[in-house]
């Protein structure tokens, strides 16, 4: 092999170490760093809720959720952990903190630590200290930088008393619980995003500034070793306008590799399986992690949030409003959540709501109204034109007139859900 050959697949293999990383500082960026961003919730250490739900309007953010509007958190874990604090909560609702990987350090949620009160502990890789009393746990996370995309369920319509409970989500330094000063961190420069150079060759500058804030894992031991012969090293100061022609075209070369081995994996995924977890779940699962990544960044496991679809019907066409469908459930083939499930509707390409007469989005076992058949199954009809029988118009899912597809979510599923095993019904043209 040469040295052109070898650097390639060097190349390739940081592409798909790095590919969630990149992924994950895109929305860190524009969330906690670059105070101009309308997407910007106020830097680290602070939380920014979304207490209004989604309509067609909203743009910001593809596949909006209904169910489970978001609090969107990121933490700076290098001087000290943060303290995280909550009250008891009688809904479903989760605090998910992944690292810069995108990989899960741990969760508080209705479906995990319980409904009660708890307080917590987020700290980082360099942490060596001791849990004061008066903790339910710590988390522990791979990287100095961790964000949090919160959900809270959202009952009844009822936003003020959603934005209570967010608003009783806390996050405060450990010397600010203590009462003792605070330590410093270094003051930080970060690269300016540029979207273009997540899929040009300058991706590898911003994987090397990401790299000194994630400590090399025993897992990753061999990869990260070859990243740092070619200089990958996370010293934060790799440049690939640095690179002689040469070693430029073997990382272009890799790079493409990297990305067309990404497209070849996603596009057989049709569940969130095996895509999301904590660390213990997803270590060395390069490949699963980009995919949830690519597909749904900060999705959760299928045992707190299981995520399924529909892209084509039952004869393997695309699925569009100049059709009319149903969905058809049997009584035991409904999902069986602890919390609840929903299907919602998203136009294609945009992966936004689509306006309709009614401004249902969504339908599921929560919807007012809803009628099951006398054996127990459930019908759903999506289609652009309202249903004239007053019956299949209580389970009508409004549909766009052009391409669309459908996104279902459950809630706490059961063993089956868990594992994988569920399947979904076709969706089967009228």
């Amino acid at each position: 092999m040469t040295d052109a050959e070898a650097l390639r697949f060097i190349a390739r293999d940081a592409y798909t170490f790095g590919y969630a990383m990149i992924e994950n500082y895109r929305t860190m960026y524009e969330q906690a760093v670059d105070a101009q961003d309308p997407r910007f919730t106020g830097g680290f250490g602070r939380y920014r809720h979304y207490s209004e739900p989604f309509t067609p309007a909203n743009t910001d953010i593809v596949t909006p959720n209904n169910d489970t509007p978001y609090s969107w958190g990121w933490f700076d874990l290098r001087a000290e952990p943060w303290v995280i604090t909550v009250p008891a909560i009688d809904r479903f609702y989760i605090l998910p903190f992944h690292d810069l990987y995108t990989v899960y350090a741990g969760y508080v949620s209705a479906a995990t630590t319980g409904t009660g009160p708890g307080r917590y502990l987020l700290a980082g890789p360099t942490w060596t200290g001791e849990m004061p009393e008066g903790f339910d746990g710590v988390i522990a996370a791979s990287t100095d930088f961790v964000g949090c995309l919160g959900r809270t369920a959202f009952t009844d319509g009822d936003v003020d008393e959603l934005r209570r409970i967010q608003h009783s989500y806390s996050a405060v330094p450990l010397s600010e619980h203590l009462g003792v000063p605070a330590p410093a961190a270094e003051p930080l420069s970060w690269p300016t995003w540029d979207e273009a150079a997540a899929t040009d060759i300058r991706f590898y500058d911003y994987l090397d500034h990401l790299l000194q804030f994630a400590p090399a894992l025993d897992e990753d031991g061999d990869i990260r070793d070859r990243m740092a012969s070619v200089g990958l090293d996370g010293g934060g100061t790799f440049r690939t306008s640095d690179l002689d022609a040469d070693q430029r075209a073997a990382f272009e070369q890799g790079l493409a590799d990297g990305i067309a081995h990404l497209d070849d994996v996603a596009s057989p995924a049709s569940s969130s399986t095996g895509l999301f977890g904590t660390r213990n779940e997803m270590a060395g699962a390069y490949d699963n992690r980009n995919v949830g990544a690519k597909k749904g960044l900060y999705g959760l496991p299928p045992a707190i949030a299981w995520y399924g679809g529909w892209l084509v019907d039952s004869a393997g066409n695309t699925i569009t409003g100049a059709t009319d469908y149903t969905i058809t459930f049997a009584a035991d083939q409904l999902p069986k959540a602890r919390f609840f499930w929903s299907a919602t509707l998203y136009t294609l390409p945009q992966r936004l709501l689509s306006a309709n007469e009614i401004d249902r989005y969504s339908i599921g076992d929560r919807t007012p109204g809803i009628r099951y058949g006398d054996d127990g199954s459930l019908t759903l009809h999506v289609q652009h034109r309202r249903p004239a029988d007053r019956l299949e118009a209580a389970n009508w899912l409004p549909a766009p007139e052009g391409p669309f597809t459908v996104i279902i979510r459950a809630y706490g599923g059961d063993t089956a859900v868990a594992e994988g095993t569920y399947r979904l019904p076709a969706i089967t043209p009228r």
